[in-house]
């Protein structure tokens, strides 16, 4: 063995029970409460990229997610799911050159026929330039930045079922 390897063997213990120590969790696993064993997301339209996220994160979590609202311990309702675009600059020939997207969730969380958490509403804004040259590329570049909003929101969301 060398000697290089041997201090750092205890350093690397520490920093474990450090990691462990202070609730450190890998991304992702966000540890829920028993009401969510079997979950259900009741939303309007279910195929928008915060409601698949949530399931997908749900899943991740230990949760077994169902299709019936019957059959779930806690349902999660999508109160609201909004994706607005706003123009934040204009070329000198009134084109568009920087827009806002703002990606709105409201939602609340029922087990058992009371109310685990009241209507809350988060959201999350990015900008991006926009060039008329490669609309092709910004539209790519729109629906990756919806997506990246929607993994923002789903993590905020998880993080609050965990606290329940």
């Amino acid at each position: 063995m060398s000697a290089w390897r041997v201090p750092l063997r205890p350093a690397a213990l520490a920093a474990l029970a450090l990691l462990a120590g202070c609730g450190f969790h890998l991304e992702g696993r966000v540890p829920l409460p028993s009401a969510f064993h079997v979950s259900y997301v009741e939303a309007k339209d279910r195929q928008t990229d915060f409601v698949q996220g949530l399931q997908r994160a749900l899943i991740l979590a230990g949760a077994q997610v169902t299709d019936q609202d019957t059959h779930a311990t806690a349902v999660v309702h999508v109160l609201q799911d909004t994706v607005t675009p706003r123009v934040v600059a204009v070329s000198s020939t009134n084109l568009p050159r920087e827009y806002e997207i703002t990606y709105t969730v409201r939602f609340s969380v029922s087990a058992g026929g009371k109310d685990l958490l009241a209507p809350q509403e988060v959201s999350a804004t990015r900008d991006y330039a926009f060039d008329e040259y490669v609309v092709l590329a910004k539209d790519n570049e729109d629906a990756i930045l919806r997506a990246a909003l929607a993994h923002d929101l789903v993590d905020i969301v998880m993080r609050r079922l965990s606290r329940l």
